[in-house]
């Protein structure tokens, strides 16, 4: 089996371009087959894909955090420099920013399922082209496998979201389309300044959130590289211990 074991691991190195030497010292060092190290493999991706759903599942999971706050569409960018000069401005973009952030914590656990199913594909090529990556070879992997489909599956949801009345009893559109008519009305029909007629919000919203997503996984991945506190299993230890 061992004999098996470090030619299946010779062949992949010729594959991949990896180390030949290198990986099969870490394999004999570690005391790692191959079948463990893409057990470890998928043990953390589905404990940093599992944390990182959860956390920004929660009320304010996207909202109170600032690496993946859901700010407005960059064609609504201008509004910030002249809302404080509109009546009740400043609180139209409070509830629009909030509202928007609200519908992309009530989507987020569309990605538990697609992730799972993403992980459990992963093959011995895969896993130590992986293991052999940087902090976050992990998260990139999973990305290039499941950022379509989730774009996929997080569109209907968030433009349901974003119809859905979350805050206030006021949906995220209204909260946007509030904001945007109170910015263009104090425009003078565009005299003072451009009047915002575009509305990308559903696409923009879908595309931050998975962005804020794949930030927490990698967030997830290198605290597991890193620190052995973060290795909750013993393959976990096992494979990432060395």
């Amino acid at each position: 089996m061992k004999s098996f074991l470090k030619l299946s691991t010779l062949v992949l190195c010729i594959l991949t371009f990896t180390s030949c030497e290198k990986a099969l010292q870490a394999l004999e060092e570690a005391g790692l087959s191959n079948e463990e190290v893409i057990e470890g493999l998928k043990s953390a991706l589905n404990v940093g894909s599992d944390t990182s759903v959860t956390t920004l599942a929660k009320l304010d999971g996207y909202y109170k955090d600032e690496l993946v706050k859901i700010l407005l569409p960059e064609e609504a960018q201008p509004v910030y420099a002249v809302v404080s000069s509109i009546p009740g401005g400043n609180l139209l973009l409070d509830n629009a920013i909030q509202s928007i952030n609200r519908a992309a914590e009530d989507a987020a656990p569309e990605a538990k399922v697609i992730f799972k199913d993403a992980i459990t594909g992963i093959t011995i090529a895969d896993g130590f082209t992986i293991l052999n990556g940087g902090d976050t070879a992990a998260t990139v992997y999973l990305s290039s496998k499941t950022f379509t489909p989730l774009t996929d599956a997080f569109a209907p949801k968030i433009n349901a979201s974003l119809s859905k009345p979350l805050i206030f009893n006021t949906s995220a559109e209204e909260s946007y389309s509030k904001l945007l008519n109170a910015y263009n009305t104090a425009s003078l029909g565009g005299i003072l300044w451009p009047e915002i007629k575009t509305n990308s919000l559903s696409q923009h919203v879908t595309k931050k959130a998975l962005d804020g997503l794949f930030i927490k996984v990698a967030a997830e991945e290198r605290k597991i590289r890193r620190d052995p506190l973060h290795r909750v299993s013993e393959i976990l230890k096992k494979v990432f211990g060395g």
